[in-house]
């Protein structure tokens, strides 16, 4: 289909598109034009990576020198694939049409999921891989090889380094599968070609840590253009994402391993000091130089990246105390040894960067200066060293991190120490956390630095909050609806059992055993009534094993399995995989089954239920995250006095982004059907109901409130007897699918209605004004007293008349008000 979008000529590869997939590119180009960012929530199975792939392609082949990148950035390696799939068609659609694309698109995935060496590639652990490609790859190791054949490198490096730096990558899309088949037929290794290729490719699809984390983003996306458009798609948890990048979690355990590689340097340092002492003594000299303008890092040895944002590194030299190896390896015992004392408590001790400072200088006499080049320094140590397997001093590098972190940003961290972990709070296990409690550090260089930042979901609502936590001012911020051809979607909110007695999942009635049998008698009265897959979210595991339990002794798992088959996810991610895997079966199979899982789980993120997977999904309770947690308050207490987020706001944000996110498994596109069951009484109050997402809002009707379990089973009864009536593409067209003639006449009908609402307005105006200056001079107006509005055209408005200027009443107090405060 070729279409105008507001000027633009944008090819999409399908012969039918969706009325919003139409309004999202319109809002998307403006933000484009606008060269600002832009938050847009769209219904989910409603193709949104198809209509930004269009938009932005077309945009890129019409503006070359405007957008010059597209970075697409998605959570998880199944979301990226199927980016590429659709990108795919999109390429294969323009050469179908005879229009050539020269273009490149690849994705950009972890060593682990990209190399094809024969040993490594055999290892399960994301960091083994690394360790042991770094092993094969340093120069220092193929310095090695040079002198000493022995030594084993890795030959699809070597191929690499010979021929794939002089040769660009082919036009085309790459997938993971084609980087690795292309990486065999060349002899190349498919991730250091995929490194290389983001740099000039038009098209990159990546994991959203390659720009939010700093220590793999001062790596990885250095030398991104700045004239690029970059999408986080599904972006509701973006938040939580730039947190966890700038935040470091200590155990006693890792302190102990810590000390252990302490050991280890300290043992190397004193070899190397007698066999090679002029190595050591020249990285002192590049030292005194300054590392930055030394250059000595290499592509293959950066496995070690600088934890803090890039405008934050200091360009000068590592001061003149950690310079020396074994003044380096000291003053990291020192810090080890102030942190078991830190570690050593019986109470919860909470308190900024700076007390934290403030309190290492005065008993370990260490300066903050030093502290911030720690992760630099270590990094050149290591490679000194020849360390090849980097896995090893990970507990060390972390050290570091904390170090060099909490030397860095003083405002928006916090430090706490709990004596013991929450979920074994008889256990002592002392935890350092340094915590992150303001996303916007994490997010501000990505907005600085590109042109435009599209952040996409099917579950933003409110949008509003968005640009409060992440600190931005966006030009565009829109939710579309989804346009039916019939209701396939059935929201409705359960708030009592058959026995009238209120069901909530709040920390007061979550024992009680009425609500937990109304839970129970609902799960079974719905697997009674409807066919196929159900899905059930808890609000946490704690709550979905303890209701399990009551479940069991009251009788209705053995009722349920009547019905259908029964899993549930567990906290150990083999085990939830099997569950899935045999619910689908079972699905699949006519059986049926029920699906008992987990808000902010793995089943709640990134698993489609499409169709007979999920035709109904049940949200037992409000998802909350935990209130009590110490980090969590800190975070609160920011975003009150940071900008003003009362604690209350945020948390039911946070709760009904996630509630959204969990039904809204249900519905995977137009064809699909899906009943949403949100049971927890509290759901019907305003301020809960006014934060899901437009798209369920406006079929959550008043009468689909506030019902008991039989009332919503005889209404899901009588809406899937409506759904089991014949739905072919013929009943949508028009109406939920539209032909490329459908949108033009839909556009030009729009089109037409804004030029009237627009004379209307205008004559309105005037009237008013009109008749304002009339009544203020004694004035009479001949003819009715109403104008009544026929059409603007031709003869009808060849003139017209202002008596007057229309000032704002001046005697409004407000008004006076407002003036003051502009004058002073």
């Amino acid at each position: 289909m070729r279409l105008s979008v507001d000027g633009l000529i944008v090819y999409f590869p399908y012969d039918y598109i969706y009325p919003e997939q139409y309004s999202y590119m319109c809002e998307l180009k403006k933000a484009i034009d606008a060269k600002g960012h832009c938050l847009l929530e769209m219904p989910s199975g409603t193709g949104k990576t198809v209509t930004l792939l269009a938009l932005i392609v077309a945009y890129m082949r019409e503006n070359p020198h405007q957008i010059r990148k597209l970075i697409y950035c998605s959570r998880t390696v199944p979301e990226i694939e199927k980016v590429m799939e659709e990108m795919k068609k999109l390429f294969e659609y323009y050469e179908t049409h005879g229009i050539p694309l020269n273009f490149t698109g690849l994705v950009l995935s972890s060593r682990k999921n990209l190399c094809i060496h024969p040993q490594v590639s055999t290892e399960r652990e994301g960091k083994t891989v690394d360790g042991k490609c770094h092993g094969l790859t340093a120069s220092y190791i193929r310095e090695r090889h040079n002198s000493d054949d022995t030594t084993p490198i890795c030959q699809y490096y070597e191929g690499f380094s010979l021929d794939g730096k002089e040769s660009t990558l082919p036009h085309g899309v790459y997938n993971l599968e084609d980087l690795k088949q292309f990486g065999r037929d060349r002899n190349w290794c498919p991730y250091f070609l995929a490194r290389f290729t983001i740099t000039y490719a038009n098209i990159v699809v990546y994991s959203y840590h390659y720009l939010l984390d700093p220590k793999i983003a001062d790596v990885v996306s250095k030398e991104l253009a700045k004239e690029a458009v970059v999408i986080f798609d599904e972006a509701h948890n973006i938040d939580n994402v730039c947190i966890d990048s700038m935040s470091v979690k200590i155990q006693k355990r890792t302190i102990e391993k810590a000390t252990a590689n302490i050991q280890l340097l300290e043992k190397t340092v004193a070899e190397m000091r007698e066999d090679d002492q002029k190595r050591l003594q020249d990285e002192y000299q590049r030292l005194v130089d300054g590392l930055k303008d030394a250059n000595i890092a290499r592509e293959t040895d950066v496995i070690l990246s600088n934890p803090i944002l890039p405008d934050e590194i200091l360009q000068e030299a590592v001061p003149g105390n950690i310079r020396n190896a074994e003044h380096f390896i000291s003053f990291l015992k020192r810090f080890l040894e102030y942190l078991k004392t830190r570690l050593r408590v019986q109470h919860v001790v909470q308190e900024s960067p700076v007390g934290f400072l403030k309190d290492v200088q005065t008993k370990v006499c260490i300066e903050r200066k030093p502290l911030r080049f720690c992760a630099e320094r270590l990094a050149s140590l290591l490679k000194t060293l020849e360390i090849s397997d980097l896995t090893d001093f990970s507990p060390l590098i972390l050290i570091t991190h904390l170090a060099t972190l909490v030397s860095t940003y003083t405002t928006g961290f916090t430090i706490i120490v709990e004596p013991f972990d929450d979920k074994t709070p008889t256990v002592s296990n002392p935890i350092l956390y340094f915590s992150c409690l303001d996303s916007s550090i994490a997010m501000k260089p990505v907005f600085d630095r590109f042109q435009t930042v599209v952040i996409t979901s099917g579950t933003l609502s409110p949008l509003d909050m968005y640009p409060k936590i992440l600190n931005f001012h966006p030009v565009i911020m829109s939710s579309f609806t989804m346009t039916l051809a019939r209701p396939c979607l059935l929201p409705m909110i359960i708030s009592k059992g058959n026995d009238q007695v209120a069901i909530s999942s709040k920390f007061e009635t979550r024992e009680d055993n009425a609500v937990i049998r109304n839970y129970g008698q609902l799960l079974v009265e719905v697997a009674a009534n409807v066919p196929d897959g159900i899905v059930c979210f808890f609000t946490s595991y704690l709550y979905l094993e303890s209701t399990v339990a009551s479940w069991y002794d009251q009788g209705v798992i053995d009722s349920l399995q009547r019905y259908k088959l029964l899993f549930i996810e567990t906290q150990d991610s083999a085990e939830t995989s099997f569950a899935l895997m045999y619910y689908i079966k079972a699905c699949e199979s006519g059986r049926g089954a029920v699906l008992l899982s987990v808000a902010r789980g793995k089943v709640s993120e990134g698993v489609d239920f499409d169709h007979h997977l999920g035709r109904a999904v049940l949200m037992f309770g409000i998802p909350y995250v935990y209130t009590q947690s110490r980090i969590l308050k800190a975070r609160l207490d920011y975003l009150r006095d940071q900008f003003q987020i009362r604690e209350n706001d945020f948390l039911t944000f946070d709760a009904l982004r996630h509630a959204a996110q969990c039904v809204g498994r249900a519905i995977r596109g137009k064809t699909d059907y899906g009943i949403m069951i949100f049971a927890d009484k509290r759901f019907s109050r305003a301020d809960k109901r006014t934060k899901l997402p437009k798209w369920i809002q406006e079929h959550l009707k008043d009468s689909y409130c506030n019902l008991s379990t039989e009332e919503g089973v005889q209404l899901a009864k009588r809406w899937l007897r409506q759904m089991a009536q014949p739905f072919t593409r013929e009943d949508q067209l028009g109406v939920s699918l539209l032909t490329l003639e459908q949108l033009e006449a839909m556009e030009a009908r729009k089109a037409n209605d804004n030029v009237e609402m627009e004379a209307v307005n205008g004559v309105e105006s005037c009237k008013a004004g009109f008749e304002s200056i009339s009544c203020n001079h004694g004035l009479k107006i001949s003819g009715p007293s109403e104008l009544r509005w026929v059409d603007s055209d031709h003869h009808l408005g060849r003139a017209v008349l202002m008596f007057g200027i229309p000032y704002v009443y001046s005697q409004c107090r407000i008004l006076k008000a407002k003036l003051d405060f502009l004058r002073d």
